[in-house]
């Protein structure tokens, strides 16, 4: 069934936005690009409503049981990069996968880091570039971009399966090249970019409802040879409003050699 949900596109502007984070040397203060809030229709990709394939769409799901039990503790990181190395062999064909960050966030307004709610892909192509050569270094980077790479993000919900604020995707195909919008991201001691999306009718939202803990997403957010990139966003939408437990997941971001 296709359900209604609310997502905050970015909008067009005659000079270069920005998220500026940690404002003043402040942890936690941002000032943010404004935003317009939208309604949306969203097919759910469970109930066959939109059949996706990562080759063509840039996004797919699976079912990927994790051995990890608690995410917010321990020494999980080695055991879960292996899991998502494995993963990633089998669902793309990646031959090298380097797992270099992990992000919780829960659905409080007390967590540290809370669902995006705003339509983007985490990479600009001079963003991606730049973070290559951060985790690999000049020569092994020249190496790698000589090839086919991407930087490819894992989605996966913990403790408890997603009832509200699902992660949705727009179908590639329906995004043209002039909805995409190059916003900064300003730290207090570097600079960085996220590509932002404005609203377009045209564009066809998909995601999975309910998904669990054994679930995963995983979607482009930059490949190198042109295979394309997915705008996400956090939607505002209810599966069950009796169920109070708070939306949570971890996302982790990984740069693959094919």
């Amino acid at each position: 069934m296709t359900q209604t949900g609310t997502v905050n596109y970015h909008v067009h502007k005659p000079f270069r936005q920005a998220f500026e984070i940690d404002v003043d040397g402040i942890a936690g203060n941002l000032i943010e690009p404004e935003f317009f809030a939208a309604k949306i229709a969203v097919k759910d990709q469970r109930n066959c409503e939109a059949a996706t394939e990562f080759a063509e769409d840039g996004f797919a799901f699976a079912n990927a049981p994790t051995a990890i039990l608690d995410f917010k503790g321990g020494n999980w990181q080695s055991r879960y990069d292996a899991e998502l190395a494995d993963l990633l062999e089998q669902e793309v064909g990646a031959k090298e996968v380097i797992t270099f960050d992990h992000t919780v966030r829960i659905d409080d307004p007390q967590a540290k880091r809370r669902p995006a709610r705003h339509v983007h892909s985490d990479y600009s192509r001079e963003g991606a570039e730049r973070r290559l050569v951060d985790i690999l270094g000049p020569g092994q980077a020249d190496e790698w971009a000589q090839g086919h790479y991407a930087f490819i993000n894992v989605w996966r919900p913990i403790a408890n399966p997603i009832n509200s604020a699902p992660l949705g995707f727009i179908r590639p195909s329906t995004v043209r090249d002039a909805d995409w919008i190059v916003i900064d991201l300003i730290y207090p001691d570097r600079k960085g970019q996220v590509m932002g999306l404005a609203k377009d009718d045209a564009h066809e939202w998909v995601y999975r409802s309910r998904m669990t803990p054994d679930e995963v997403a995983f979607f482009n957010i930059y490949d190198n040879s042109g295979r394309p990139c997915v705008g996400h966003s956090a939607i505002d939408l209810v599966e069950d409003s009796t169920v109070t437990a708070p939306r949570q997941s971890i996302e982790s971001r990984t740069l693959v050699r094919y």
